[in-house]
């Protein structure tokens, strides 16, 4: 059984970081590449990063790029969301989700196979 774990979340003020971790069980048997989407109050979820199997390859949407960066420690089934110079508009539930593929750097909502809870950013002005 998968489960995806998110932590990190919580208050920051602009120009700020979190850094947002995923913790990944029962992942075996398939590549799988990571990403984080992001739904803010009153939106669509939408797709923020993520990162290839091996831990090499990253993308980031225009949104987010120079300033998160996603990590991958496969030795722990982790995931991280580095975030800085965070934004009043960065304040969402962060999602993490997992995809099989081995090349895959960017999908769909419902392209996805495993989703995390969700964890809150919440960025004051």
């Amino acid at each position: 059984q998968v489960h995806l774990v998110e932590s990190g979340g919580g208050l920051v003020q602009a120009g700020g970081s979190l850094r947002l971790a995923c913790a990944a069980s029962g992942l075996t048997g398939s590549r799988y590449s990571m990403g984080w989407f992001r739904q803010a109050p009153g939106k669509e979820r939408e797709f923020v990063g993520a990162i290839n199997w091996s831990g090499i390859t990253g993308y980031y949407e225009d949104f987010v790029k120079g300033r998160f960066t996603i990590s991958k420690d496969n030795a722990k089934s982790t995931v991280h969301l580095q975030m800085n110079s965070l934004k009043p508009e960065d304040t969402a539930v962060y999602y993490c989700a997992a995809k099989v593929s081995t090349y895959v750097l960017k999908w769909r909502i419902d392209q996805s196979d495993y989703w995390g809870q969700g964890t809150q950013v919440t960025v004051s002005s």
